[in-house]
C-alpha cells in the first residue's frame, strides 16, 4: 500500500468531491412554508409536508449545500439513541410518555429504510446493529449499567456478549465484554442527504442553496439576496443555530471529528471478521464511534477540540492533525490488524448541544415558527421523527408524535463567554482524565467524570 497524507477537511470523505451546487435565491418571493437549512432535519420536514399536502408551496434555504452541515459529516448511525436524559424526561412527562418516545425513534429507524426503499435511495443501508463495547473494568461497569437501562425503558433484543462472543462478529483487541443493540443501521450519510434533496424537489420542493438566511422573524426568512415570505417558517439549522440573531446562546455547536482509512483488502477483513456490518463504539467518557463503510473502509470519530470560543463553527470541515494522530491511535489499539493501512481523510462537523442536553421539537402557532434539533449527536434517525411531528404540528393534527415529550420542550441558555468555553474545554479535559485513570485499572467510574457530569447537567 502507499502512503500519503490524509486529506484534510474538504467537508468530509462521505462527499466524492464537493457536489455542484444548486442556483441560489435570485430575488424575494412567498410560499406556504419556507424551511431554513437542507440538513436531514429541513428535508425530512419538506418530504412529509408535500407528502401530506402536495399544494403546499415549500421553499428551502441552504446557506451551502444540502448535507453540508452534520447530516453530510457524521458517523453514519441510523439508531434509535435517545437525543437527551430518559430518567429526567421522565421525571416531567412520566415513564410511558418516554417509553412512546423510545420506541418511535426505533420505528424510525425501519421508516429511514423504508422511504430509502421506496424512493430509490441506495444509501449504503445495512441493519446489522450496534456493538458497544468495554475494554476496562470501569467500562465494563456502566456497559452492564447501560444493558439495564436499555432494559428498564423497554427497548427490545437486546443482547450481553463475553469476549468470546464478540471476537464471533469483530476480532477486537482488549475488549472484556460487549452488548448487541439491534435498533441501528449503517448508512452512508452524505449518500442519503443528498438523495433526500433530490427526491424533495421531484415532489415539487424548491430548494435554493448558496442562500444563507441571515435572520428568521414571524412570516419571513431573510437572505443577502431576498426574502422569503410565508406564514410557517421553520428552523432547522442544528449546530449553525448560534449565528443566527438572538440565539448565540440557545444551542452550544459542539465539534465532532472522524478519519476514513484507505479501502482494506479482503485478507485483512477475513482477519477482523465485521461480516454483520454493525455499527461499534464504547463505553468511554471520551467515547468513539465507527462503522465498515461501503466501500471497506473503516471510518472512527471521536471528539477533539470540542468546542470554538463564541460559537464559532467551521467552513470546511479541517482538523488538527493530532486528532488524525489521536483517533488512528484509538483504531490501532482496538484493531491492530489495520496498523499497515493508510488513513484517507479527517475531518470535523458540528452538532447542536443544548444545555440540558435535550432535543426539541416545537411549533408556534400565533406566530407560525417551528424549529427542531439539539439532537446531542444522536440526530441521523431522531431528525426524521422531529420531522414527521413537525409534520403533524404544521398540518393541525393531534397524533400519538405530537404528544412525545420532546415536543414544546425548552432549554434554558447556556452561559456567556468566556464561561462557556472554559466549561466546555474543562469537562472534556475531566473526561479526557477520567478516562486516562480507568485505563490505569480503577473498577469504577472516576469521580472526576462524576463530578464533570453534573456539572455540565450532561446525561449518564
Amino acid at each position: 500500500m502507499s502512503i500519503h497524507a490524509p486529506v484534510n477537511g474538504q467537508v468530509s470523505h462521505w462527499f466524492d468531491g464537493l457536489p455542484a451546487s444548486r442556483l441560489p435565491l435570485p430575488g424575494s418571493r412567498d410560499a406556504d412554508v419556507c424551511i431554513v437549512g437542507a440538513g436531514y432535519t429541513g428535508l425530512w420536514t419538506a418530504y412529509y409536508l408535500k407528502r401530506a399536502d402536495p399544494s403546499l408551496r415549500i421553499v428551502v434555504l441552504e446557506a451551502r449545500f444540502a448535507g453540508f452541515g452534520a447530516s453530510g459529516r457524521n458517523g453514519g448511525w441510523l439508531s434509535g439513541l435517545v437525543p437527551g436524559d430518559r430518567d429526567r424526561m421522565a421525571r416531567r412527562h412520566g415513564r410511558d410518555s418516554v417509553v412512546a418516545w423510545q420506541r418511535a425513534l426505533n420505528d424510525a429507524v425501519d421508516e429511514v429504510i423504508g422511504v430509502a426503499a421506496r424512493e430509490n435511495i441506495d444509501a449504503g443501508i445495512v441493519k446489522g446493529g450496534t456493538l458497544e463495547v468495554a475494554r476496562n473494568p470501569a467500562q465494563a461497569r456502566r456497559l452492564t449499567a447501560a444493558m439495564e437501562a436499555e432494559r428498564r425503558w423497554q427497548v427490545d433484543g437486546i443482547e450481553p456478549l463475553t469476549k468470546e462472543e464478540l471476537a464471533e462478529r469483530i476480532r477486537l483487541d482488549g475488549v472484556l465484554a460487549g452488548y448487541h443493540n439491534p435498533h441501528c443501521a449503517r448508512i452512508q450519510p452524505a449518500v442519503l442527504a443528498r438523495a433526500l434533496a433530490a427526491t424533495v424537489e421531484r415532489l415539487g420542493v424548491v430548494l435554493y442553496e448558496r442562500s444563507p438566511v441571515t435572520e428568521i422573524t414571524a412570516g419571513r426568512a431573510t437572505t443577502p439576496s431576498g426574502t422569503v415570505s410565508a406564514p410557517v417558517v421553520v428552523r432547522a439549522t442544528e449546530g449553525f443555530t448560534a449565528a443566527l440573531p438572538g440565539l448565540k446562546r440557545r444551542w452550544l455547536p459542539m465539534n465532532s471529528s472522524m478519519i476514513a482509512t484507505d479501502p482494506i483488502p479482503a485478507s485483512t477483513w477475513d482477519a477482523i471478521g465485521w461480516q454483520g456490518r454493525e455499527t461499534l463504539g464504547d463505553t468511554a467518557h471520551g467515547f468513539f464511534y465507527a462503522q465498515r463503510t461501503v466501500d471497506d473502509r473503516i471510518a472512527i470519530g471521536g471528539r477533539s477540540v470540542p468546542y470554538r470560543f463564541g460559537s464559532r463553527t467551521d467552513r470546511d470541515g479541517r482538523v488538527p492533525g493530532r486528532t488524525i494522530s489521536g483517533l488512528r491511535a484509538t483504531l490501532h489499539t482496538i484493531l491492530p490488524q489495520v496498523a499497515d493501512v493508510p488513513i484517507a481523510h479527517g475531518w470535523c462537523g458540528v452538532l447542536a448541544v443544548p444545555r440540558d442536553w435535550q432535543a426539541a421539537v416545537g411549533f408556534d402557532e400565533a406566530t407560525g415558527l417551528g424549529w427542531a434539533g439539539g439532537y446531542v449527536g444522536h440526530g441521523v434517525t431522531a431528525t426524521n421523527l422531529a420531522a414527521r411531528t413537525l409534520a403533524d404540528l404544521i398540518g393541525n393534527r393531534t397524533t400519538p408524535l405530537t404528544s412525545l415529550p420532546w415536543v414544546g420542550h425548552r432549554s434554558r441558555g447556556w452561559e456567556p463567554e468566556p464561561l462557556r468555553w472554559l466549561g466546555v474545554r474543562g469537562m472534556y479535559l475531566a473526561y479526557k482524565a477520567a478516562d486516562w485513570h480507568e485505563a490505569r485499572g480503577r473498577s469504577g467510574t472516576s469521580p472526576i467524570a462524576v463530578v464533570a457530569d453534573k456539572i455540565a447537567g450532561r446525561p449518564h
